[in-house]
């Protein structure tokens, strides 16, 4: 637990305090770092997740209904947040790809829509004995770690910019950090108090899931803009997905 607590919490923190000494047209590799992780997110989700839901619910077609729910939830947390979630930066080269740049967010706004699906991602990492061994809390850890590092950095962007005094954004790096420990705490509660039923745990993985295949398809084809191939980012993406096989088959 304590690990899982630290790497949730580090990871974001990190990240962000990056965004301080990096400056954004030095990030070549942002595009491909992005792409990975949505790669991996997405494989984790569909060869891992996904299927342990399905073999421990004893209600499928609800489980679907709460997956598809959290895949529409994310697109309106994706509204208020103009895609930081996917690591979106607003970066003046990237604005005719992604209009909802223009947009002006408001600082408290971005961050309570970006807590609320880290919160939600952390209580993924809850393992109550009804999901069973195979749950494996440390390849989904891994894909949360990967998705939330490039979320953290873009949102410190965005705030700099906003803000324009980097001291005033580190409040709000540090509440986005400890949103997803915050629901992995809870999560962990309500499980062994059994304040949720399996069932009830269940619907919230699912719509967790639901969340995650949003995210990740997203970062996926979005990484082409006017979907023009590219090999680079092919390759990178089929590593990522062949990691989170190699992760679910071979670990």
């Amino acid at each position: 637990m304590i690990f899982k607590l630290l790497v949730l919490f580090l990871v974001p923190l990190l990240a962000g305090l990056l965004a301080f000494i990096v400056p954004t047209g030095k990030m070549r590799n942002y595009r491909l770092l992005l792409v990975f992780a949505g790669s991996y997110l997405f494989g984790i989700t569909v060869v891992h997740i996904l299927p342990e839901l399905y073999r421990t619910s004893n209600e499928l077609e609800l489980t679907g209904l709460f997956v598809l729910a959290g895949f529409f939830m994310q697109q309106l947390l994706e509204y208020l947040t103009a895609g930081v979630e996917h690591g979106h930066l607003p970066a003046h080269e990237h604005s005719h790809h992604h209009p909802h740049y223009h947009r002006q967010i408001s600082a408290l706004v971005l961050l309570l829509a970006l807590c609320v699906h880290a919160f939600l991602e952390g209580s993924m990492l809850a393992q109550p004995v009804t999901m069973g061994f195979a749950y494996d809390v440390n390849a989904i850890l891994l894909g949360i770690a990967l998705h939330r590092a490039p979320a953290a950095f873009a949102l410190m962007t965005v705030l700099v910019h906003q803000l324009h005094r980097k001291t005033q954004t580190l409040p709000y790096l540090v509440v986005f950090s400890l949103a997803a420990p915050a629901g992995l705490l809870l999560a962990s509660y309500l499980a062994n108090h059994q304040v949720l039923s399996h069932s009830g745990l269940t619907w919230l993985y699912a719509l967790v899931s639901g969340n995650f295949l949003h995210i990740s398809t997203t970062i996926v084809f979005e990484s082409s803009p006017d979907h023009h191939f590219n090999a680079r980012k092919l390759t990178v993406a089929m590593l990522g997905a062949l990691i989170a096989v190699g992760v679910e088959y071979i670990l």
